[in-house]
């Protein structure tokens, strides 16, 4: 069987990508350009669904954050009230390293984060702070970075 070939020429799909040449910038210096020296300080997860569903998807994130061995403690600002010791211990965290905190008065839960990252005595500080708007989220950058921390902040939703 013969195929006949149409009265005008048509390039190949690929033969059009091959004539004209692509110029990349080089890996290297997008590498070194386009990313902060600074490592990143604060992190957001945002979860949806059941509740159990998504304390299922925490446990893996805290029980990992819970096995540090420095000397510093993984503190818990404001978290949901189904975070319970049970749930703690049923998910397999060390509650030896763990600090489960609640702002008293007056303080909000966004300034017992800050506070805590500033101190510098917890490796990561998790809060459940949402809305988190862009101002707070500057503010709790710059106290995990004067404690020499990381914060991680959770939206359930």
């Amino acid at each position: 069987m013969q195929f006949l070939q149409a009265p005008h020429a048509q390039l190949p799909l690929f033969e059009v990508f091959m004539a004209q040449p692509i110029i990349a910038p080089d890996l290297q210096d997008v590498v070194e350009t386009n990313w902060p020296n600074e490592p990143e300080v604060f992190s957001e997860l945002s979860l949806r669904g059941a509740a159990g569903s998504c304390l299922s998807l925490m446990a893996p994130v805290l029980r990992e954050l819970s096995q540090d061995q420095g000397s510093r403690w993984l503190t818990l600002i404001a978290p949901p009230s189904s975070l319970t010791q049970a749930w703690l211990r049923d998910a397999g965290l060390n509650r030896e390293r763990i600090l489960l905190l609640q702002p008293r008065g007056t303080q909000s839960a966004l300034e017992l984060t800050r506070e805590a990252l500033r101190l510098g005595r917890s490796h990561t500080v998790v809060s459940w702070i949402n809305p988190l708007n862009s101002t707070s989220r500057q503010q709790l950058i710059t106290a995990a970075r004067i404690g020499d921390a990381q914060s991680l902040n959770i939206r359930l939703g």
